[in-house]
Order: structure tokens, then C-alpha cells, then sequence
């Protein structure tokens, strides 16, 4: 069976009755169907007094094209916790229809571990990602409308540094050239993802509505000619932003596969964004459950570093362990078995018997455990079985894993078996998060901009050292004169390996990591340093995964979306 016919298969619960199992009530949901609904965010002052669950952080290695697991192993460790006895909520980004009608499809899991309704969860789940986007693009008419009419701020048009944004991969739009009301040909400008908005970020990041409403103000949209900021506040175009935000704040509840309760919120990219789901969605289920599983985009450097130091350090939650997701197949990568070709079967010395690979690839898992150690947690190893694997690989694996410094390592069937298959590293998970947390963030606020990039690139990357470009250097001492020198920085970065070079696997070391670009989120409350070859829109491949999906004229069904 598909995965969108294993969903269908699935008889789901009123959304009212998956809110009672964690107490939430009627009152404070806002249904959208009998499925879904938003949660009010009132429910924060009410569970005030009770003690935050666990948090769990679901992590992994450099992933294959195809991704290694990460959601169906934080769909499917939730409902195992709970075939243990624990109240257990997973947190998820909502998926993109970037990579829905582009590479990867949709992001709701597979098998028999997903979070459903799996077609509303993909597409447009309660119109959030709509809102984001139409948020940011009010605030770029509003800019250019400035412009038009006389630029009383006195706007540097060369400075002019907010983009537009929409949700569909588009490489077209990377550069554009906006007209002139009177004809003539305007500025240069650009497009960037939904997902990679700053407004995506602020929604993430936000505490509350006040909270939502100081950030929306805050974001940089140009300088003056005198290199004063200009913001969303000066435009006067923060209030109406929020406006167009305020259902969007409110985190989704829906289910997985066996009726348990999900919260899925905010969608910002692991690669060229900070990779993780709402605060409030946390928030909310960390008062409501034992356990809350929430999900990092990519690989431990990019998403799990990013959890720590950019989230953990706003919202102020205090991890208890992390899980770092692993499959042979994408170790044998990693080892030098093959290379995977979007479209193409996957060559038999990542499928098959090839320990040799596997064993050099080891090298890859091993960084992605020092990384959460890293930070004072400690380090659970899923291994994410599938039919075909070996049992003796799988047992090299957990033993290596063991070595390099996890403190237990599962082998989980969850995309076959559902919950059951995840209930060995449910018992590992509630055994890691017994032991002592020493939880610390990578680098202090008051670290100049240059240390913090160079100590990302060099603990968590293996590189030997950073370069930057001449625009990155100007950008750099720009953003520490305007006063965002104690904020974090969000690496922007291939998910493909440790490196910014896509192509070296396993445990690349003695490279330099290029930075070729350093934007300032205000809002949000990071610097964004952009790698050499990256794109803040994506674009689609050959053959977009859009060209499956279909409607069914006479039953109204949607088929093809994955």
C-alpha cells in the first residue's frame, strides 16, 4: 500500500477527543473540520502550575536525498511512549509545498508511522504557510509604496534589503527586476521560499501575540543613505502584518496513525533557515505530556545545532536527550557504496551486504554524536530498520554507536510496525532522559560574529577554518555597528554533508568553509551566514514529484501525493 492509502485506510478520532487525552478542552480548540483544529494559546495560563515533560529532540546524520527518517522516527517514538504508559506528544513543521510538488513530496511520514489528515497536513493544512507569505509580501508592497510616493525616510534604493516571498520552488524568481509605475525599468530584487522568510522565523520564534507583534516591528527592511536602519515599525506596516498572522499563531492539533496527538506549526527550512517548529507548539505540549518528541530539520549540524542554540536559547526549554537517526543505507553513502540519483534505483552496495562501506561510513555517525554531546545531552542512536537490512549490520551499528559515546542505540521498524516497532527506543529514550542533562549552548551572546561562525564550522562541521567573501566581511561589521552582535547565527548550508561541499561524505576535515553572504533577521533575532552555493529558492528538479499528484474528477480524491 502507499503511504496515502495506508492514511486512508486509518479511521481517525474527532480531533476533540485526541485534545482530552493531554487535557486539552473543548474550549480551547478552534476546529477546522472534525479533524484538525487550533489551540488556543489560553491554555498556557491554565497549565501554568504543572511541570514542562521531557523534551526530546529528534536528530540525524547527513542524510540521502531521500532522507533518513527523522519524522516517521519522531511519529513513531511518540506512539511508542505511549504503548509504554507515557503521555507523549510530537511537535512537526508543517511540510512545504515547495518540496511536495518538488523533490522529496510530502512530510507527513510513511508507512505505518504518519501524522494524518495526511493530504490536509500537505497542502494547506489551516492556511498558515498563506498567511505567512502574504504577511511578508504586504510589507514589501508597503516598502516600494514608500518608495513611490517621495521616500520621506530617505531610503537608500541600493540598500534595499527585504525580498518577496512564495511558497512554490521557483528558480526564475532568485532575481528579478521590479518596474516603475512610470515604465522606466526599476530595481533589482528577489524571491526567497516561504519557509525562508523572516516572517516564518518570527511566527516559530514568537512567545505570544505581544511577543509577535515586537518582532514583526523589528524586522530591517532597507538602511537610510546615512546607514540608519529602517523597519517594518517605521513603514507602519507592523499592525496589519499581524493581523494577517493572528490565526496562524496558534498551533494545529492532529493525530498519527493511532489516534495520538500531534501539534504541527511554523515550517522554516533546516537548510537555509533555523529548521524547527514553533515555541508555542513546544510550550503548549511540553505542559500537556510527559514526553514531547519534536523533530530538527536535516543533520545534527544544521537543524539539532540550530534547536540549541537559536530555539533553546529563546524559548529558554532545556533538552533532555536526543535522538540521531541513522540508516545503513545512508552510512554505505557515507562509506563510499554508491551514489544515489533522484529517480534511480538505489545501487545494491547501499542495499545490499557491504560492510566494508558501512564501516567507513561509521565516521559520519560518530561526528553527529560528539555534536550532541556537544551540548551536555545526552545522545540516543535509531537505528531506522528497513525488511532488506542486515541483522548483523544493524548490530555493528548500535555497537559503534555505543563506542562512539551514545548512551543506548535501538534498532526501530516504526515505518512497518507502527508504534509496536518503536517501543525499544521508547525504552531507550525514557532510560537517556533519567541520566543527568548538563544542557549549554555552543558560544556566548557577547562573542564577536566571526568566533561564532568559526566555532560552528570547526565543532560541528570539522572544518579547519572559515573564509568570507568581501561582501560577508562588509556585511559582518554592518551588522555588529547596528547592534546585532550578540545575536545567534543561522548557518546556511548543503544538508548533504558535513562540509558546504555536497559531494564529500563520510567525515570530511581539513576544508575551509566559504561565507559568502551574512543577512540580518531583526526580527527574528539572528544573523543568517550564507555558504557558497546557496539558494534561498529552491528550484524544481527534472521531474517534479507535482507531475504525479492528480484530482479525480468524479470522486474528488486526490492521488499521487506521497
Amino acid at each position: 500500500m502507499s503511504d496515502l492509502e495506508i492514511a486512508r485506510s486509518v479511521k481517525p478520532r474527532l480531533i476533540e477527543a485526541v485534545g482530552q487525552d493531554v487535557d486539552l478542552t473543548r474550549d480551547e480548540l478552534i476546529p477546522y473540520g472534525k479533524f484538525k483544529a487550533k489551540v488556543e494559546l489560553s491554555v498556557l495560563d491554565r497549565l501554568a502550575h504543572r511541570p514542562q515533560g521531557r523534551y526530546v529532540l529528534i536528530t540525524a546524520i547527513n542524510p540521502t536525498p531521500m532522507g533518513e527518517g527523522k519524522t516517521t522516527t519522531a511519529i513513531g517514538l511518540a506512539m511508542g511512549l505511549w504503548r509504554l504508559g507515557h503521555r507523549a506528544i510530537v511537535t512537526l513543521r508543517q511540510p512545504s509545498l515547495g518540496p511536495v510538488f518538488g523533490i522529496k513530496g510530502g512530510g507527513t511520514g510513511g508507512g505505518r508511522a504518519q501524522v494524518i489528515p495526511m493530504e490536509d497536513i500537505n497542502l494547506h493544512l489551516t492556511g498558515d504557510a498563506h498567511a505567512v507569505a502574504a504577511s511578508h509580501n504586504l510589507l514589501s508592497a508597503f516598502l516600494d509604496n514608500h518608495v513611490h510616493h517621495g521616500n520621506a525616510l530617505g531610503l537608500d534604493l541600493t540598500q534595499l534589503l527585504w525580498p518577496r516571498a512564495i511558497g512554490i520552488s521557483d528558480r526564475a524568481l532568485r532575481k528579478i527586476v521590479l518596474g516603475s509605475s512610470d515604465g522606466k525599468v526599476g530595481r533589482e530584487a528577489q524571491f526567497v521560499i516561504t519557509e525562508a522568510s523572516e516572517v516564518m522565523a518570527v511566527l516559530a520564534l514568537a512567545s505570544g501575540r505581544q511577543d509577535l507583534r515586537r518582532r514583526l516591528g523589528r524586522i530591517l527592511v532597507g538602511l537610510t543613505k546615512e546607514g540608519q536602519p529602517v523597519t517594518a515599525e517605521d513603514l507602519r506596516c507592523a499592525g496589519a502584518m499581524a493581523v494577517l498572522l493572528k490565526d496562524a499563531l496558534l498551533p494545529n492539533l492532529v493525530q498519527t496513525l493511532e489516534g495520538t496527538p500531534a501539534l504541527i506549526h511554523a515550517g522554516p527550512f533546516g537548510n537555509i533557515a533555523h529548521g524547527n517548529c514553533s515555541i508555542l507548539a513546544d510550550a503548549i505540549a511540553l505542559r500537556c505530556a510527559d514526553y514531547v518528541v519534536t523533530e530538527a530539520g536535516f543533520g545534527s549540524e544544521l537543524g539539532a545545532e540550530k534547536f540549541f542554540d537559536i530555539k533553546c536559547r529563546i524559548s529558554g526549554f532545556q533538552p533532555h536527550a536526543a535522538v540521531v537517526v541513522v540508516t545503513l543505507r545512508a552510512l554505505k553513502l557515507h562509506g563510499g557504496g554508491g551514489v544515489v540519483k533522484l529517480g534511480a534505483p538505489l545501487p545494491t552496495g547501499l542495499t545490499g551486504p557491504n560492510k566494508e562501506a558501512l564501516t567507513r561510513g561509521l565516521e559520519n555517525l560518530e561526528q553527529h554524536i560528539a555534536n550532541v554531546r556537544a551540548f551536555g545531552i545526552p545522545a540516543v542512536v535509531a537505528v531506522n530498520a528497513f525488511r532488506e537490512d542486515r541483522a548483523d549490520e544493524l548490530e555493528l551499528v548500535c555497537n559503534r554507536a555505543l563506542e562512539a559515546g551514545a548512551v543506548r542505540a535501538a534498532v526501530s521498524t516504526h515505518w512497518a510496525d507502527g508504534g509496536k516497532g518503536a517501543e525499544e527506543l521508547a525504552r531507550a529514550v525514557v532510560a537517556a532522559c533519567q541520566q543527568p542533562s548538563n544542557f549549554a549552548v555552543l558560544y556566548e551572546d557577547g562573542w564577536p560574529i566571526h568566533l561564532k561562525i568559526e566555532t560552528i564550522a570547526t565543532r560541528m562541521y570539522g572544518a579547519a577554518g572559515v573564509s568570507y567573501s568581501e561582501q560577508a566581511e562588509r556585511q559582518i561589521e554592518r551588522a555588529a555597528q547596528l547592534g546585532f552582535g550578540r545575536v545567534p547565527v543561522c548557518m546556511a548550508k548543503t544538508p548533504l554533508s558535513l562540509s558546504h561541499d555536497p559531494t564529500l561524505k563520510g567525515r570530511p576535515s581539513k576544508f575551509t568553509l566559504p561565507i559568502d553572504e551574512l543577512r540580518i533577521f531583526a526580527g527574528a533575532g539572528f544573523l543568517t551566514a550564507i555558504c557558497s552555493g546557496i539558494q534561498l529558492m529552491p528550484g524544481l528538479p527534472r521531474r517534479p514529484a507535482g507531475e504525479r499528484i492528480d484530482l479525480d474528477a468524479e470522486t474528488g480524491e486526490i492521488t499521487g501525493l506521497a
